[in-house]
């Protein structure tokens, strides 16, 4: 072994530059994968504009209402059977044939489950196979 001034002069010190590379590729990884890239439109283009007004076609809605106890009402006509087959036959006849009509459930919170499935059992027997359902916007604590 040397001691003294020589020694240090025989080992030199090097700086290993392999670890900050990985780290440097890793950031720039997670750069490129969680960066968001705007996109422009390559084209200009000016749209045509018409001068007359557009006809809305807006499908017939049919409003459901299911309320806690397990009543229904189609349009605000309370039925007096709470069976299937009578929701049906209401829906039939609030959509007048329209295959496009949309049937909005409008069902009490504490409404049980089977009369929701029993609306939409309903609507699939009556033909109509759009539905929505209608909700409250909950008023936020403060």
């Amino acid at each position: 072994m040397k001691f003294g001034p020589d020694a240090s002069s025989a080992d030199d010190a090097e700086i290993n530059l392999i670890p900050f590379i990985d780290v440097l590729l890793v950031v720039l990884i997670f750069l490129m994968l969680s960066t968001t890239y705007a996109r422009f439109t390559e084209l200009q283009l000016t749209l045509p504009s018409a001068q007359a007004d557009a006809m809305r076609q807006t499908p017939a809605e049919i409003v459901v209402a299911v309320s806690s106890d397990g009543r229904y009402a189609v349009d605000r006509q309370v039925l007096d059977s709470r069976s299937v087959e009578a929701l049906a036959s209401a829906l039939r006849a609030a959509a007048g044939g329209r295959a496009d009509a949309v049937v909005i459930v409008s069902a009490d919170a504490l409404a049980a489950h089977q009369s929701v499935i029993n609306v939409l059992e309903a609507a699939r027997r009556a033909g109509l196979a759009r539905l929505t359902f209608a909700a409250q916007r909950s008023t936020p604590a403060n």
